[in-house]
C-alpha cells in the first residue's frame, strides 16, 4: 500500500509541474489516503505484535 501512495505522490508532482492542477490534486490526494490507511494498518500490526520476523 505504501508503495501505490508513493506511485500517485509521484504522478501528482508529476502533473503538478506539467501544469495539470485538476489531476495533481486528485493524485495527491488518493496519495495522502492511503499513505494515512497504511500508517493505520502499520500502527495496528505494531499494537497487535503480528509481523513477519521469525
Amino acid at each position: 500500500m505504501l508503495y501505490w501512495s508513493l506511485v500517485f505522490l509521484v504522478v501528482a508532482l508529476v502533473a503538478g509541474v506539467l501544469g495539470f492542477g485538476g489531476i495533481a490534486s486528485t493524485a495527491g490526494g488518493v496519495a495522502r489516503v492511503m499513505f494515512f490507511v497504511f500508517l493505520v494498518l502499520f500502527a495496528v500490526s505494531l499494537v497487535t505484535g503480528r509481523g513477519f520476523a521469525g
